[in-house]
C-alpha cells in the first residue's frame, strides 16, 4: 500500500512539473483507476517498469517542450515569422479591388460607346446616301423643268448636296467604323486585365508592386483607346503606320551574360527557340500586317477625299442647271451624286477604317509578343524570369500552335537562316 502511494505521488509530481515547464501549452492529467481492496494484486517488477516509463515520458515531454520554447524564442529574437510573410497587406488588397471595379466599369463604358458608334456608322451611311440620291434625282428632274419648279428643284438639290458634303467631311474625319473597332479592342483588353487581377487576388499574395503594375496597364489602355472624340481622338490618317501600343513600357533589364545556369524551366535550347520565334515575328508577321495596314490607309484616304469632292462637284453642277451650260451641268449633278453614293458605300459600308485598325492592332499584338520574349531573354537571372515551360505554352497558344509546332517553326527558321533563304511560313496560325 505504501508503494502504491509512493507511485501515485511520483506520477503526480512528474505530471505537475511537466505541465509547469510547458507553461500552459500542453495539459496532461493521469487518472488512476479506483482499486478494490479485495482484488489488489501488484507485481513489483511490472510496477517498476511502469514507473520507469512514466518517468521517461515526463523527461521526454519536458525536453520536447524546452526545445519548442527555445525555437520560438529564437524566432522571436530574429524577427522571422514565416506565417506573417504569407499574409497580404489589407490595404494592397483594397487597392486591387478598387482597381478591379474601375476596370469592370471601363469594360461596360467601352462596350456601350462601341455600340453607340456602330449605330452612328449605320445611320450616317444610310442618311447620307439617301440625301445624295434624292439630290441627284431632283437635279435630273430640274433639267426637264422650267419656270418656278426649276428654281425650287435646283435650289433644293444644291442645298442637299452641300449638306451631304458637310456630313461626309465629318464622317470621314472621325471614321465611325474605326472607332467601333477601337472600342471592341479596348473592351476585350480590359476584360483580360480584369481576369489577371482576379487571379492575382485568388492565387497569390499581392504586393504594392502588383498595384503599380496594374495601374500602369490601366493608364496605358486609357491612352491607347481614348473615349472622347474632341482633343484626344486618335489620328485616323497618320503619316506613318505604326503598330498599336496598349501596354506599359517594359522595364529595362540587365544585359545577358554568358555561362548562365539553367533553371526555372529554362534551357539553352528553349532560349534559342524563343530567339528564332522572335525573328520570324519581326520578319514576317509584323511586317506583313504593317504592309497591309499601309494599303488599307491609302485606300481609305483616297475614298475619304473622293466622297466630299464628288458631292461638292454635284452641288456646283446642280447650281448651273437651266443656264447656258444646262445639259453639262445636269449631267455633272446627277453623275457625280451617284458616284459619291457609291464611294460612300464602299468606304463606310465596307468599313475600310475598321480594316486598317484591325491590321494595326494585329501588328501591335505581335510587337507585344516580341517585347515580352526579349524582356525574358535579356534577364540574366533565370529566377526572375517567368517559368520557361509555362512561357513556352503561352507563346504557342497565342500563335495558335502546339508545342511541337512551335519547335518545328524554330527549326525551320534556323535552317533557312543557315541556307541564307527567307522563311515562307508565318509564326501565327490564328490570323
Amino acid at each position: 500500500m505504501v508503494s502504491l502511494q509512493f507511485s501515485s505521488a511520483v506520477i503526480t509530481s512528474v505530471a505537475y512539473s511537466s505541465s509547469r515547464c510547458r507553461r500552459g501549452m500542453i495539459r496532461a492529467t493521469i487518472n488512476m483507476p479506483k482499486l478494490q481492496p479485495g482484488r489488489l494484486s501488484l507485481n513489483l517488477p511490472a510496477r517498476n517498469l511502469v514507473l520507469q516509463e512514466v518517468l521517461d515520458m515526463g523527461v521526454g515531454l519536458t525536453a520536447a517542450t524546452t526545445s519548442n520554447l527555445e525555437k520560438k524564442y529564437e524566432l522571436s529574437t530574429n524577427g522571422t515569422f514565416p506565417s506573417v510573410s504569407n499574409v497580404s497587406d489589407p490595404l494592397v488588397i483594397a487597392k486591387l479591388h478598387a482597381i478591379m471595379e474601375a476596370v469592370a466599369d471601363r469594360v461596360e463604358m467601352h462596350k456601350n460607346i462601341g455600340e453607340q458608334r456602330d449605330n452612328w456608322n449605320h445611320l450616317l451611311l444610310t442618311s447620307i446616301n439617301a440625301i445624295t440620291l434624292t439630290a441627284a434625282t431632283m437635279a435630273g428632274i430640274a433639267a426637264t423643268s422650267v419656270g418656278g419648279p426649276l428654281v425650287a428643284l435646283k435650289l433644293s438639290s444644291t442645298l442637299m448636296y452641300l449638306a451631304a458634303t458637310g456630313m461626309l467631311v465629318v464622317m470621314n474625319k472621325i471614321q465611325p467604323s474605326q472607332l467601333v473597332e477601337e472600342q471592341r479592342n479596348a473592351a476585350r483588353l480590359f476584360k483580360q486585365l480584369h481576369g489577371q487581377i482576379q487571379r492575382t487576388l485568388s492565387c497569390g499574395t499581392p504586393t504594392s508592386t502588383d498595384v503599380e503594375e496594374v495601374m500602369e496597364k490601366v493608364l496605358s489602355l486609357d491612352k491607347a483607346f481614348p473615349l472622347p472624340l474632341l482633343g484626344a481622338m486618335l489620328d485616323k490618317f497618320p503619316k506613318t503606320v505604326e503598330p498599336a501600343v496598349w501596354w506599359p513600357e517594359h522595364r529595362q533589364r540587365q544585359d545577358r551574360q554568358s555561362g548562365r545556369t539553367d533553371g526555372n524551366g529554362w534551357s539553352v535550347e528553349l532560349e534559342e527557340e524563343m530567339r528564332e520565334v522572335v525573328g520570324v515575328l519581326k520578319r514576317k508577321d509584323t511586317e506583313d500586317y504593317l504592309r497591309l495596314g499601309k494599303i488599307a490607309l491609302k485606300v481609305n484616304r483616297m475614298l475619304a477625299i473622293s466622297g466630299p469632292l464628288l458631292t461638292g462637284l454635284a452641288a456646283c453642277g446642280t447650281a448651273f442647271v437651266g443656264s447656258s451650260h444646262g445639259p453639262w451641268a445636269a449631267t455633272l449633278g446627277v453623275v457625280a451624286g451617284a458616284m459619291a453614293s457609291v464611294v460612300n458605300t464602299m468606304e463606310h459600308g465596307g468599313q475600310v477604317g475598321m480594316v486598317f485598325e484591325m491590321y494595326r492592332s494585329n501588328a501591335g499584338f505581335f510587337r507585344m509578343m516580341e517585347e515580352s520574349i526579349e524582356s525574358n531573354l535579356n534577364e540574366r537571372d533565370v529566377g526572375r524570369r517567368e517559368n520557361g515551360e509555362l512561357f513556352e505554352t503561352k507563346v504557342a497558344l497565342q500563335l495558335g500552335r502546339s508545342l511541337s509546332g512551335l519547335k518545328g517553326l524554330a527549326a525551320s527558321s534556323c535552317s533557312s537562316s543557315e541556307k541564307g533563304e527567307a522563311i515562307e511560313e508565318f509564326a501565327s496560325k490564328l490570323f
